[in-house]
């Protein structure tokens, strides 16, 4: 049987990127994903804020033009807000090209990527596969997704609360929108969040998220019709793709870690509660899981998990957790113009700009796990 030192369940960003990041610490690390291409199973728009592309090293090529403004529509979707940045706010990513390149990365650095495989489960270090042959691993890596199996198996905290989010994908002419983010308050069509249309120069993204126990006429039907009137779209000039998924919005879970595994990305609820990105935390937090569990694995030391804590995230999401709860009351069409009138004043302007320009969307994470520190732990 082989043996890993870690094995990464997933290869989304959040896999690959903490696969990358511990095999460039010289363990042995395997990713597996039940996907058999990176391209099939997409579930994000792929939208990186100012902030990931300031802090992160992503390649510019992937990445679509640069977007200033954004439009906050109310239901009526008369008279939109328009917020304008003092620079490049957003980038919409060709994320199957993403991936890949992530890929390419964590294999650069020593990690062996195998797709087409499933995850079954794991006991006493044993994992089991379907269509491939059972392996020892150390460690666990959960980045299975918001409902990740990974977490049950290993004890840990899974997530409970979610929006379901649908896309549209579809080519558009070159030179025939101006980048811009449109965004419609309409809980018709989005109850709890928002319905959404922005483009990468290449691709018009058109969707719709919300809370599932709402959609009573289910999430294809309604981002139809959000889609046949859909401000700011352009028509379609090529075959369309949908996109779909989870998207957990209860904040980071408490319990992420335990010594036969942790959890990143969706699967760990490192999401905004608020805006339900997940492309900034996964990035900040895969540092944070690389470093704990290559720490881990090189003592055997226990209190380095402890290091991994949700409860001390979940703390500095207190604002946006009290934001979430007021924006899933948000439920009838009154109520949603209500609100955008409200935010056409100087402190509604300036509260919608923080949350869609500013910083805070995901707390930093510094890892504070050099050799130092754990040579300190084995005195």
């Amino acid at each position: 049987m082989q043996t890993v030192d870690v094995l990464v369940v997933g290869a989304g960003l959040a896999g690959l990127r903490t696969a990358h990041l511990l095999a460039r610490r010289h363990l042995k690390v395997m990713v597996v994903d039940r996907r058999r291409s990176l391209s099939a199973g997409i579930r994000t728009t792929g939208i990186f804020v100012r902030r990931t592309l300031d802090d992160f090293d992503l390649p510019d090529h992937l990445l679509g033009p640069g977007v200033r403004d954004v439009l906050l529509y109310p239901p009526s979707r008369r008279a939109p807000i328009r917020l304008t940045g003092d620079r490049d706010e957003y980038r919409v990513a060709d994320m199957a090209a993403v991936y890949e390149h992530a890929r390419c990365a964590a294999e650069s650095a020593g990690a062996q990527v195998l797709l087409g495989v499933r995850y079954v489960d794991a006991s006493m270090g044993c994992v089991q596969f379907a269509g491939a042959e059972p392996v020892k691993a150390r460690f666990i890596v959960g980045a299975d997704g918001a409902r990740s199996r990974v977490a049950r198996d290993l004890g840990l905290d899974v997530n409970r609360r979610f929006l379901v989010g649908a896309e549209i994908v579809h080519p558009i002419a070159s030179g025939t929108t101006t980048p811009a983010f449109h965004c419609v308050l309409d809980p018709r069509v989005a109850p709890g969040y928002l319905g959404w249309v922005i483009d990468d120069g290449r691709h018009a993204h058109v969707g719709v998220a919300g809370y599932p126990d709402a959609m009573r006429a289910g999430i294809r039907h309604l981002l139809d019709a959000f889609a046949a009137d859909a401000p700011g779209r352009a028509a379609p000039a090529g075959p369309v793709e949908r996109r779909g998924g989870p998207i957990p919005v209860g904040g980071v879970l408490r319990r992420l870690a335990c010594p036969a595994g942790l959890l990143v990305g969706d699967a760990a609820g490192a999401v905004s509660p608020l805006t339900a990105g997940g492309l900034d935390p996964c990035f900040r937090m895969s540092e944070w899981a690389a470093a704990v569990a290559a720490g881990y694995l090189r003592t055997g030391d226990p209190r380095m998990l402890r290091q991994y804590d949700g409860n001390a995230l979940r703390s500095r999401f207190r604002g946006r957790l009290l934001l979430r709860r007021v924006f899933a009351g948000i439920r009838s069409p009154a109520l949603a113009e209500a609100a955008v009138t409200m935010l056409r004043g100087r402190a509604g302007r300036a509260l919608a700009a923080r949350v869609l320009f500013g910083d805070g969307s995901f707390p930093s994470v510094h890892p504070q796990l050099a050799d130092p520190a754990i040579d300190r732990l084995r005195q």
